[in-house]
């Protein structure tokens, strides 16, 4: 069988740049495996996969993460609704809205500035129908209102409100050299560039050249 490499990806990370660039450095076959988020843990710590495109936070004691990015928070609307007219929108702007949370939400909220409805769909993608259907409005990082775009809907930027960052993640029993080329590749790494040590450390240090001794003079030709 041709040595493959499995990449667990939740919804809404893209993986088109970094899955080209292994193509390029790699023979080993990168396999693309689907999660939600809430099951990316269980996923990695079973060895189905290598690694995956998590969401943060992890559990530190059971995973290495090298943080990649901090996603734009938007609130998804019907494209009629009063929100659609601003840019952005605040946490302020929502007070008299009804908001729509999703069992796989992936917001850590600490506080929430409208009234929620009752019913938790179980997925983020039952939560936008709802959205569509003037229910409520739902607050996702922006990928995720990409994801589930529909022509009837739109989003706008939401400051104030809690963000979500991606990471790679993989197990602490399980640093592999496959492991530390898709490190480099997600850290921007260039083919020929050092790879850092296990757990993404300092790299390593290249081999320096002895200077050669100074030669003497030449003797002139009598």
């Amino acid at each position: 069988m041709p040595l493959t490499f499995g990449l667990l990806v939740v919804p809404g990370v893209t993986t088109d740049k970094w899955s080209r660039l292994w193509a390029e450095r790699q023979r080993a076959q990168l396999r693309l495996v689907p999660s939600e988020a809430a099951e990316a843990a269980e996923l990695l710590l079973s060895g189905q996969v290598d690694a995956g495109l998590v969401r943060l936070p992890v559990d530190q004691e059971a995973f290495h993460a090298i943080p990649l990015y901090t996603e734009t928070t938007v609130v998804v609307v019907p494209r009629d609704h009063l929100i659609s007219a601003a840019e952005e929108v605040t946490l302020a702007d929502l007070a008299d809205q009804t908001l729509v949370i999703p069992a796989d939400d992936v917001l850590a909220w600490t506080e929430l500035p409208a009234a929620v409805l009752d019913h938790h769909p179980s997925t983020t993608a039952a939560a936008v129908e709802l959205v569509a259907a003037s229910v409520g409005v739902l607050v996702v990082p922006q990928s995720l209102a990409r994801l589930y775009h529909r022509r009837d809907l739109t989003y706008r930027p939401l400051t104030g409100a809690p963000t979500s960052s991606v990471a790679l993640a993989w197990p602490r029993d399980g640093h592999t050299e496959l492991v530390e080329e898709m490190i480099g590749i997600v850290r921007g790494r260039t083919a020929n560039s050092t790879r850092g040590q296990a757990g993404g450390g300092a790299a390593r240090e290249k081999p320096t050249r002895e200077k050669p001794a100074p030669k003497g003079k030449p003797r002139r030709g009598r």
